[in-house]
């Protein structure tokens, strides 16, 4: 039987309902065989742990494992050539990036994921070109990457049937386009057009290949409503209901996206999910920014999970979403690092940071997140979107040991007025430098700065040798079909919006 000590100047085991800290000074908590036993007092459970490994000390702050709970890839759209454009635009430009090698990408975005303190990620894989075997294979280069790490992952691949580059049918689209563009797009977006058979095919093989490891969950995803016809919708409901499936969904991330939304169900996207029996506490709602109050009302009600995508919002300039008031109605919010964060990374330190700062509205009365609430949407509230939600996400015994130490003299050197709590310190001051071990069940796999099981350079070296050559034939037709398609894509939105009423929900007003 293994059995580890964790010691810290405070241990932050979570955060009430009613926003109270649960934290423990010159706390410790107990592990055996990768399962937390104890929390409680150093020196009550150093008599306990006669022989155990102890990590840890009067220098260090112990928390939860974060959860990342909206992740796609890892070289950053900024590295593989695209700007930071509006998302429908941004679609058509991503069309040009180079093929990068899965496993190895996997690889890099996960070490900056674990290095600022993630155990947990939601890999949404949105687009393979290629059949079932081929999405098979990808998906398994991506898993293998977080298992080599030793990594908790909750995998899905996109499931979309229509509309794959506009918000429209990919034949009235190519309709619009010259016949050498046609002759060429056309045949990338069959590439992209994996039956919808297909999908579940596919979800019920990697169920099945990954039962028994206990650090992977397969989930449910399909990406949006543009991208999904009722029927896609209708399947995941009823799949989801008969298994107890967790399923993540882009939703009214831009406001072109609440247009469409009128325009094909005659009112609200959310309202659309409620009638194919959708909402409900399996379901993760990613961006949301667009809702209105009744949308919210709905979510609150059907206890659907929200996963706030902070810095991808900003970036792509798709506005500000409502968590002002999605937190007032009681919504379970996670945090998403989506594509990258603010500095083009993926920092969960960082974006927590954000997502306590982008919300303060102004006057003296409104209400704001507080750095617990940001605190619980990176640890309890995002395992709730996931399969593991019953083991991570807080520290009490029973859960799994997904754990994290960092310095408490990076977050407090060379002075902290000792009003201010552990939680704003680590909230506010918290840096990736900071953070010494990370222990998924367990298991170090990032022990004081360096990874356990992967060599980090090396990896990071071989991802650099692998773009170090020129673009592929493949690379830059892919690219000249990005450059050409741009005003055609543009062409679809130019007038969307005229005429429709779209009023974005009023921030500076929300229930207290």
């Amino acid at each position: 039987m293994s059995v580890m000590l964790l010691t810290g100047k405070y241990v932050i085991c979570g955060v009430e309902g009613s926003g109270e800290v649960r934290q423990i000074d010159d706390g410790a908590v107990l592990v055996h065989d990768g399962k937390i036993s104890a929390v409680g007092s150093r020196a009550e459970l150093e008599a306990q742990a006669e022989g155990a490994e102890v990590l840890g000390g009067s220098d260090y702050v112990v928390f939860p494992g974060l959860v990342d709970s909206h992740h796609h890839i890892g070289l950053t759209p900024v590295q593989l050539g695209s700007p930071d454009l509006p998302l429908e635009l941004w679609f058509g430009d991503r069309i040009g990036g180079r093929k990068v090698d899965l496993y190895l990408d996997t690889l890099y975005s996960a070490f900056e994921l674990i290095r600022s303190g993630v155990t947990t990620v939601q890999h949404l894989h949105v687009r393979h070109l290629g059949g079932i075997e081929e999405v098979k294979e990808s998906a398994g280069k991506i898993i293998r990457a977080y298992q080599d790490l030793g990594m908790r992952v909750s995998y899905s691949y996109g499931i979309r049937d229509q509309n794959r580059l506009v918000y429209e049918a990919d034949e009235d689209f190519l309709a619009r386009l010259p016949a050498a563009l046609v002759a060429d797009l056309g045949p990338y977006l069959s590439a992209l057009s994996l039956p919808l058979e297909d999908n579940f095919t596919l979800f019920e093989a990697l169920c099945d290949a990954y039962a028994a490891e206990p650090l992977v969950s397969i989930q449910l995803a399909p990406t949006n409503l543009h991208w999904c016809s009722d029927e896609a919708l209708e399947r995941v409901a009823d799949l989801s209901s008969r298994k107890a499936v967790c399923v993540h969904m882009h939703l009214l991330e831009t406001v072109y996206q609440k247009v469409y939304a009128r325009r094909r169900t005659g009112g609200s996207a959310v309202r659309h999910l409620e009638r194919k029996g959708l909402l409900g506490p399996l379901l993760t709602l990613g961006h949301g920014v667009w809702m209105t109050e009744e949308d919210l009302d709905l979510v609150s009600q059907t206890d659907t999970r929200i996963c706030h995508n902070c810095s991808s919002n900003m970036r792509l300039r798709s506005g500000t979403a409502p968590l002002n008031a999605m937190i007032a109605r009681g919504i379970k919010v996670a945090i998403g690092i989506d594509e990258a964060t603010i500095n083009d990374d993926r920092d969960m330190l960082q974006e927590m940071r954000q997502v306590l700062r982008v919300h303060r509205v102004p006057g003296f009365d409104q209400r704001v997140p507080t750095a617990a609430e940001v605190f619980r949407m990176a640890t309890e509230h995002g395992a709730q979107t996931t399969a593991f939600q019953d083991q991570i996400g807080t520290i009490e015994p029973g859960r799994s040991a997904d754990l994290v130490l960092a310095k408490w003299s990076q977050i407090a050197h060379p002075y902290l007025d000792p009003r201010v709590s552990a939680v704003d310190a680590l909230v506010q001051r918290g840096r990736s430098s900071g953070v010494d071990t990370v222990l998924v069940g367990g298991e170090p796999v990032l022990k004081h700065g360096r990874f356990t099981r992967v060599d980090e350079q090396a990896a990071i070296d071989e991802l650099a040798r692998s773009l170090s050559g020129p673009p592929s034939e493949d690379d830059r037709l892919r690219r000249s079909i990005a450059e050409r398609v741009m005003p055609y894509v543009k062409s679809i939105y130019d007038d969307y919006l005229t005429g429709e009423s779209y009023e974005p929900y009023d921030h500076r007003h929300s229930r207290s």
